[in-house]
């Protein structure tokens, strides 16, 4: 991970607390709609902001070795309501002990989507699955629906295809940035998911998704959630927000009543890396 440039006069301050200078902003206040376009909104957001995190930390090469090759492979039901929650984990349980009888790291990450020209020929939101998997160059990924020997197929619940995948991460987050308020998924589906992250770019990955307000001041790995709580890890201090909440009728009102760090990074940094940058 490469630090971002500090402002000048940027100092670093021990205990966790901080590179950035801060400013109050005791006037801003923000009103955050409820309504089911925006809650879906908020949602998408937060699902991109996983997916791009986590793929782009799976897709980096091993030190000493060539880039992986990401190969993509699309899962579909041949019956329309034949979806049920623990398809998915099955089949990649069953990749997983692929890879391992195979003797490769078992990288993937993968978002549910519903099929677009099925939905409008036939009226059904029937869910499919795109699944963009990592393996070492000369490696063939094997065909989810087809068994081999011994081994039962990974995903006996209709068609896969398989193929290289020329734009990698790019090639996810295309179906990704179709979720919105109009698309139904079945009750208890999740959205997206990921196997394969090392400890770092699961730091990388929780700090992509943490208030903006934290991220200003705090590195990868500096801040963790615990007990509803975010917590210093090196201090133990229990961070409050700067804002104020208020309820109101479909929507909530955000106020700051404390200081605002200014934001001046651009993507995950390490706040160790940071201090030596400015030292």
């Amino acid at each position: 991970m490469t630090p971002c440039a500090a402002p000048a006069g940027a100092r670093g301050v021990s205990g966790g607390s901080g590179l950035v200078p801060s400013k109050t902003s005791p006037n801003f206040e923000s009103f955050i709609n409820l309504d089911s376009a925006s809650c879906a909104d908020r949602r998408a957001k937060r699902m991109r902001r996983t997916v791009w995190a986590a793929a782009t930390q799976l897709s980096l090469p091993r030190p000493g070795f060539r880039p992986d090759v990401p190969w993509f492979v699309t899962l579909t039901y041949a019956d329309a309501d034949a979806w049920v929650a623990k398809h998915l984990s099955r089949a990649t349980d069953a990749y997983k002990r692929w890879c391992k009888q195979t003797g490769v790291e078992c990288k993937y990450a993968w978002v549910a989507e519903i099929q677009e020209k099925r939905a409008a020929r036939t009226g059904d939101h029937v869910v499919h699955y795109h699944l963009i998997a990592w393996l070492p160059q000369g490696v063939q990924m094997p065909k989810w629906d087809v068994p081999h020997g011994r081994r039962k197929s990974f995903w006996p619940h209709g068609m896969t295809n398989t193929q290289v995948a020329k734009a990698g991460v790019g090639y996810l987050m295309k179906y990704v940035s179709k979720v919105g308020e109009f698309t139904v998924f079945p009750k208890g589906l999740r959205l997206c998911g990921k196997g394969g992250l090392n400890a770092a770019s699961r730091k990388v990955c929780a700090w992509i998704n943490l208030p903006e307000w934290v991220k200003c001041a705090h590195g990868v790995g500096d801040v963790i959630r615990r007990a509803g709580s975010l917590v210093v890890q090196a201090t133990g201090e229990v961070l409050e927000s700067p804002y104020v909440v208020s309820v109101l009728p479909g929507a909530i009102l955000v106020r700051a009543i404390g200081t605002i760090p200014e934001r001046f990074h651009s993507g995950p940094y390490s706040t160790l890396q940071a201090q030596v940058a400015i030292a």
